[in-house]
């Protein structure tokens, strides 16, 4: 599954570990409170988690 990523505004990398079992919805809320953004803007949040298999997840 390709994504064509070169029109997106911003790229946000959020530093440290994030607990990925928050699920969609938890990234989701994390974004809109720690960070105040909009999750659903033209842009990329890049977590990592805390398990080696699962270094980045993009949302």
């Amino acid at each position: 599954m390709k994504h064509d990523f070169t029109n997106v505004k911003n790229i946000y990398i959020v530093c440290g570990k994030t607990d990925m079992r928050k699920g969609i919805d938890g990234l989701a809320t994390l974004i809109q409170d720690s960070f105040e953004l909009d999750p659903y803007s033209d842009s990329i949040f890049l977590f990592c988690g805390l398990n080696k298999d699962r270094k980045m997840f993009v949302f």
